[in-house]
């Protein structure tokens, strides 16, 4: 038993990290602290006053546990990695999980290649970005190679060199053959050197030698290649609009700003590299309710940058946040050089918060309503589902389905929804081992009888083994059953968990005569609905996607039951001469239509393989 106030007289005061727990031992909210004795007792302190959030956190605590750390730093790493791995409750949420390209620039190497990547590394390479948006990445490096010849390949040179023919962009004029010899290093390097100021945002002197080169392949008559540097020239003024520039004295800093409401947040991020206003992006936070922005932008901050490679020399803030130093100390340390955290006060950058500040406060209003239809949908219509039950709540659906043709190799699909939402990774698929022929009712029976054994006994195991693992797709049970079928699908299903002494309710989602849905089958009678309901077309969702689910399971193990069944009656014909058959012909079709000289040309097959095969079609009938 885990007394509280006992636990509390053994904390240290040292610098760490502290999760607290609900009855379920699921972590609800993790914390940092440069005192755990001090920080932890804090929320056990009647007289102390908390937000809403946290006395109802307080409220599900079971009991806590908690890890020491050499320095208040260290607890700040710890804490953040905990709550990615957790996401608990009651933490405030970063919700995206974005990454952003680079341009990398191997200016180590003696031919130097512009590479696209998602990832700074610490090597001896030029980084370009992040970018904003991947189509201006991409664009940027396809107009350096293309201008200034910049190679693409993997060669290593000039070990390579002449070892292999030029590759194909030579051919077409878009690199100089650095593999054949065919131009020098000096002069390789110095159009290199060019490609780096273009992306450094040199257009000018880009947009002049191609306007040149536009001139002279126009006088010449030479009105295609005209027309390409042509094409170059607006791509790279495209590029240039979208950098705006902006008087920063070369500085990399990032420029955020926050917008909230009593449940949700949006924080707006512009991105300044080099002095220029390189993008902006937005993002969405959960799990806020009563905190303060000042707590939002702090949450944001040790989430946003515990996550991106590359780290601003400056970050301005919209308002002043209460770990601003520690949280230098640890993005210095990332960064490798001093980074400062500023609240601008007056002129140009303080202008440039306000347009982020509205940045965001448009996005939220634009997502909130975005927000609100897609809670309609899911949650909302999940809720309504079980208005029409009269059960109190239901997180988490399954629903099963039957396939077979003719009783040919029956098989059961399980598809979960969670919030009205599916979840894919929750899926399971059944081949019927118990039942010949077609038999719906035993086939389900069968389904739901593997499908919750399987569940028990790994329950069994995670409780003797004192697991405190996420619950997988088997050992997390559904709040409700929706079968795809009436009573006696129901019947089948309430039966089963009984056999195994379950409470989970069981309802049938029942068809008319034109086999389209129109009633709830539950507690022994039919439940009418509300055909123009999100409920309603919930329920179709469902019931879509475990006949597809179905479907394509069973369509699968026919093929691959035909294709077996088939060819390996043929004499002569093995696993590796049915795949090479395969192969070849793409289809049973044509390998039934093809000549003992067509079948020699596939792989592995010899005279009286083939001939084997060919007299097998002409003396069988189908």
């Amino acid at each position: 038993m885990f007394d509280i106030e006992e636990e509390l007289k053994k904390l240290p005061a040292k610098p760490g990290v502290y999760l607290m727990h609900d009855k379920k031992d699921a972590i609800i909210y993790v914390g940092k602290a440069i005192s755990l004795k001090n920080r932890v007792r804090q929320y056990f302190q009647s007289s102390r006053r908390v937000s809403p959030k946290i006395q109802q956190m307080i409220s599900h605590i079971d009991h806590f546990e908690y890890i020491i750390t050499d320095s208040e730093v260290e607890a700040l790493v710890l804490e953040n990695n905990l709550i990615k791995e957790y996401m608990p409750k009651y933490n405030t949420m970063l919700k995206d999980d974005k990454t952003y390209p680079f341009i990398r620039a191997t200016v180590y190497e003696e031919y130097p290649r512009l590479i696209y990547c998602r990832e700074q590394k610490r090597d001896k390479s030029k980084y370009f970005g992040p970018f904003t948006n991947q189509g201006t990445a991409k664009d940027a490096l396809e107009m350096a190679r293309k201008i200034y010849h910049v190679r693409t390949c993997n060669r290593v040179l000039p070990r390579d060199r002449g070892k292999e023919r030029p590759c194909l962009n030579y051919h077409i004029k878009q690199c100089d053959a650095p593999c054949q010899g065919y131009i020098s290093k000096e002069e390789y390097r110095e159009n290199f050197n060019r490609a780096l100021k273009l992306l450094e945002g040199d257009y000018h002197e880009v947009i002049q030698i191609l306007q040149e080169k536009m001139e002279s392949a126009s006088e010449k008559l030479e009105f295609e290649e005209a027309a390409g540097y042509r094409d170059l020239i607006e791509s790279v003024k495209k590029v240039e609009i979208r950098q705006k520039i902006t008087d920063f004295g070369g500085v990399d800093r990032d420029i955020i700003a926050v917008a909230a409401t009593n449940q949700e947040a949006v924080v707006q991020v512009f991105f300044v590299r080099e002095g220029k206003l390189i993008g902006r992006d937005h993002f969405h936070l959960n799990g806020i309710e009563g905190d303060t922005n000042d707590e939002i932008l702090q949450s944001f901050v040790k989430q946003f940058y515990a996550g991106t490679p590359f780290i601003p020399r400056e970050v301005m803030l919209e308002y002043e946040i209460q770990d601003a130093r520690l949280i230098e100390e640890w993005l210095g340390q990332r960064r490798g050089s001093k980074v400062s955290i500023l609240v601008p006060k007056k002129g140009q950058k303080e202008r440039l918060m306000e347009l982020a500040h509205k940045n965001a406060a448009l996005v939220l209003t634009q997502d909130s309503e975005k927000i609100r239809r897609e809670e309609e949908r899911t949650a909302g219509a999940m809720a309504q589902i079980c208005g029409w039950l009269g059960i109190e709540e239901a997180v988490r659906i399954e629903s099963y389905d039957i396939s077979n043709i003719n009783g040919f190799q029956s098989v059961g699909s399980m598809v979960v929804f969670e919030k009205g939402k599916p979840k894919k990774s929750d899926y399971r698929k059944f081949r019927i081992q118990t039942v010949q022929g077609p038999d719906d009712y035993a086939s389900m029976e069968e389904v739901l009888t593997r499908r919750f054994r399987h569940g028990l006994k790994e329950r069994r195991e995670m409780e003797s083994k004192e697991w405190n693992e996420e619950l997988g797709s088997f050992t997390r049970f559904p709040d409700l059953i929706m079968m795809d079928g009436g009573k006696g699908q129901v019947h089948i299903a309430e039966q089963v968990l009984e056999n195994m002494g379950l409470t989970i309710p069981v309802c049938g989602m029942v068809k008319d005569d034109r086999h389209r849905t129109r009633g709830l089958f539950f507690q022994e009678r039919e439940l009418p609905i509300e055909i123009n309901s999100e409920g309603f077309r919930l329920m179709t969702r469902i019931q879509d996607e475990v006949h597809r689910f179905a479907i394509e399971y069973h369509r699968s193990l026919r093929s691959k039951a035909q294709v077996k069944s088939i060819l390996d009656d043929i004499p002569g014909i093995g696993e590796t001469r049915r795949k090479a058959l395969m192969r070849h012909f793409k289809s049973l079709e044509k390998i039934r239509e093809a000549s003992v000289e067509e079948l020699l040309e596939a792989e592995s097959m010899n005279e009286r393989a083939a001939q084997s095969v060919y007299e097998f079609f002409r003396n069988k009938r189908f």
